[in-house]
């Protein structure tokens, strides 16, 4: 058996084509323009690619861009003054603060600024627990870009064992939670979890954000298993040259695509998701603030 390749990065494209569309009913009929503000601070090579390609694609939806990139001594009071300015703007949406950041700034306090009805990435206490007990509005872009992926695969996933392993807060706990929500039976695995072989061998979808490169080894996957693989690992590539590396997730590819019935590669799987889904979070917060009902096919 040979794996089937789930595309990310077609879908992302699809789904923001999608979102395009909706901007556009929310442009005509109501008059609403989503807006997006993401505020960096310091000057991390990594993430200031990534918050380019936000702002680059947040515009290309015809959504409204804010970026404010903030200097690595910014003061704490600073960025709080800030996140407070865009909580009451009514031009902006969904506010995002770019992790992490710099150590004298305390990232809980950041998030806990953050408007809850403007909270995009799903952080806050109160959109923590709306998650949890099943309120509209938007949930984490990952796990979020995982669940679509699962749902376009496998059609409904009711009844279906899953396994994530990984328990932080931006994946694996959010993760659990949709997926319960889609009526899986749900377990909960991490890197300190000591018969993870056997419970990755029973599980019909395995959804791996444990950020180690290729911990799940491939002869572990049930046949014809699911596999989401979350993670991307620079590791040394020496067959490519001196001091070069590639990308790896957290899954070993090439034993798992020969038991899997279907999987995301590293990269062009889950990555292509995070931003679109960012994106589709700024569209239902924007419906949601103004009394519409989000679009169905961008809600969980």
């Amino acid at each position: 058996m040979t794996a089937r390749l789930i595309d990310g990065k077609s879908f992302a494209e699809g789904l923001r084509i999608r979102i395009g569309t909706h901007v556009e009913r929310l442009k005509r009929d109501h008059g609403i323009t989503p807006g997006l503000a993401v505020v960096i601070i310091g000057h991390d090579p990594a993430s200031q690619v990534y918050v380019t390609n936000k702002a680059r694609q947040t515009l290309e939806v015809g959504m409204h861009s804010e970026k404010y990139e903030l200097a690595e001594t910014v003061p704490e009071a600073e960025v709080l003054a800030l996140i407070e300015k865009l909580n009451a703007d009514p031009k902006i949406h969904g506010i995002l603060v770019q992790m992490p950041v710099p150590k004298h700034i305390d990232a809980n306090r950041i998030i806990a600024t953050i408007a809850p009805h403007k909270d995009v990435d799903c952080f806050t206490p109160e959109s923590v627990g709306r998650l949890t007990i099943g309120l509209p509005g938007p949930v984490s872009c990952t796990p979020l870009g995982c669940l679509m992926l699962l749902r376009d695969t496998l059609g409904s996933l009711s009844g279906k064992h899953a396994i994530v392993i990984g328990r932080s807060n931006l994946v694996g706990k959010p993760m659990a939670q949709l997926l319960l929500r889609d009526d899986c039976t749900v377990t909960m695995a991490h890197s300190r979890t000591t018969n993870l072989p056997e419970l990755v061998g029973m599980a019909d979808i395995v959804v791996a954000a444990v950020g180690r490169p290729s911990m799940i080894r491939g002869e572990w996957i049930k046949p014809g298993a699911t596999v989401i693989d979350v993670g991307i690992n620079r590791v040394p590539a020496p067959d490519k040259g001196e001091g070069k590396t590639r990308l790896v997730g957290d899954v070993e590819f090439a034993g798992a695509v020969e038991r899997a019935g279907a999987i995301t590669p590293v990269p062009g799987g889950v990555g292509p998701m995070t931003i679109a889904c960012l994106l589709a979070n700024t569209v239902t917060t924007a419906s949601l603030i103004h009394g519409l009902v989000p679009p169905s096919d961008l809600t969980p």
